[in-house]
């Protein structure tokens, strides 16, 4: 599609979630909209990030529980080794179905234009403008009132001596194994170290995890200790205090050799493949942002304020490239919120107190609002009840009570600050937790509250009980 010398309202470079949610709301405000992308539309959601991961760590679930059936009386099942090209393809076929019906799609039903290419910004601060290089060399100048930076993020591997020689995986090129590792050794303890690392233990890798700190080092210590136990419990070996110096290929087994620090000592860990899932870092790289007055950071983030507008004010960004918390639906957030500031002079700020996060491990962790420390670093005299899952009925009916469900509550008012949780599907927990927060409610009032017997989401209510109640004391269904 040519887009030369257009006048635009809006010009989008990315694809993604953040782009998308943009262009449909200047879209539908009657604005004029060309998106530009340089690689498979879409961006890191549906094609590499949340779409396929969650996919296999489910297909990974299935095959855990059918080994794993014992725990219910009476079942019997059993899991033969996997077709990792099988289950590969079947992953590529839902990404595919998934980036056709919610990106290519609707932008032509939408109708604004889609164009391939590597943009870049040329001109000046005061008189922006798009350069597009497309595939066959040739070069398209796009004009628009207003531009959206939504480039996203990449991997992101530290400097380890040895680690660019020897070949290792991402989380995106480890979802494209055609087999299943013998053994990994996976380099990181966040979001993605974690998924990827029980995903391929379910799988039947045998899987040893190097972390720096401790594993989710900005949520709950119980949340370490709880995922520990799961890991241990399904033969993940956690290295703590771990710091990755040098990497090597034995020429002899062709394993990968980590020498990491452990502890002040030294030691070496061994695996036929090597993960490195130490975070990511904004692509903005080709970009040109300086030459037209867009400020970045230190790690390449594009700076803006809390309207997302960048230095420049017709430039805006959204998304992972902006350096803040890596999910999608704050990228769609963002989109949505840029786009409404730039033809509504809404002057909507963004607003992370109640943002929800989410880790897909199974159990998962979840968590809205505050920590316990947190809360205590803003001066908050906070009370807090952790309540372990062997008291809450539904944990009781799966047979699964590893993990626990956390309140932290401000001591002078009651209101809860914070949810924590490690429990099955604890990310709907903290969905819970975002209108609990948002509507400021108390410890008092969660108590009192009806909620269904046999769910999960009971185990907030009771946790709330437990503030001023000996829940150990308390029948099943006792209101």
């Amino acid at each position: 599609m040519s887009v030369t010398g257009t006048g635009y309202d809006l010009a989008v470079i990315g694809s993604g979630g953040g782009a998308f949610a943009a262009a449909i709301r200047a879209t539908n405000l009657g604005k004029r909209v060309v998106m530009i992308e340089r690689g498979t539309v879409g961006g890191t959601c549906v094609n590499t990030g949340c779409v396929p991961s969650k996919a296999l760590l489910a297909a990974a679930e299935a095959r855990h529980v059918a080994l794993d059936a014992a725990r219910f009386p009476g079942i019997a099942a059993t899991a033969a080794g996997v077709d990792m090209p099988g289950l590969i393809a079947g992953k590529d076929d839902l990404v595919a179905s998934m980036r056709a019906e919610k990106y290519v799609d609707l932008a032509a039903d939408y109708g604004w234009d889609l164009g391939q290419g590597e943009a870049s910004f040329v001109g000046t601060p005061e008189r922006p403008l798009l350069q597009v290089r497309r595939g066959d060399g040739s070069v398209e100048e796009v004009r628009a009132e207003h531009y959206l930076v939504a480039t996203g993020s990449s991997p992101w591997t530290p400097p380890v001596d040895g680690l660019q020689d020897i070949g290792y995986l991402t989380s995106t090129t480890a979802m494209e194994l055609e087999e299943v590792p013998d053994s990994l050794v996976v380099i990181g303890g966040g979001y993605v170290a974690m998924e990827q690392a029980q995903l391929f233990a379910r799988l039947g890798a045998e899987v040893t995890v190097l972390v720096r700190s401790r594993l989710a080092s900005h949520e709950e210590p119980e949340a370490s200790r709880a995922l520990m136990g799961v890991f241990a419990d399904e033969g993940i070996d956690v290295v703590r205090r771990a710091v990755a110096t040098a990497v090597r290929r034995d020429p002899a087994s062709g394993e990968a050799v980590v020498t990491a620090t452990v502890a002040g000592g030294e030691r070496e860990f061994r695996g036929s493949h090597l993960l490195v899932a130490t975070g990511r870092r904004p692509v903005t790289d080709g970009l040109n942002l300086p030459a037209v007055g867009v400020q970045t950071g230190d790690l390449g983030e594009v700076v803006v304020d809390a309207s997302l507008r960048t230095t420049n004010p017709r430039i805006w960004a959204a998304g992972d490239v902006t350096g803040h918390r890596e999910f999608v639906y704050v990228a769609a957030a963002h989109g949505s919120l840029a786009a409404d500031n730039a033809f509504t002079a809404a002057a909507r700020a963004v607003d992370y107190r109640h943002l929800p996060r989410v880790v897909f491990t199974s159990p998962a962790l979840a968590a809205v609002g505050t920590t316990d420390k947190e809360a205590r670093d803003a001066g908050i005299r906070c009370e807090c009840r952790v309540l372990p899952l062997e008291y809450v009925p539904r944990a009781l009916v799966n047979r699964d009570t590893r993990g626990f469900i956390k309140i932290v509550a401000d001591a002078d008012t009651g209101r809860i600050v914070g949810i924590t949780a490690v429990a099955k599907d604890a990310g709907d927990l903290a969905a819970a937790g975002v209108y609990i927060l948002e509507a400021g409610m108390t410890v008092e009032q969660v108590a009192n509250l009806w909620s269904p017997y046999l769910t999960m989401a009971e185990g907030i209510k009771i946790a709330a009980q437990s503030f001023s109640t000996d829940v150990t004391r308390l029948s099943c269904c006792a209101a």
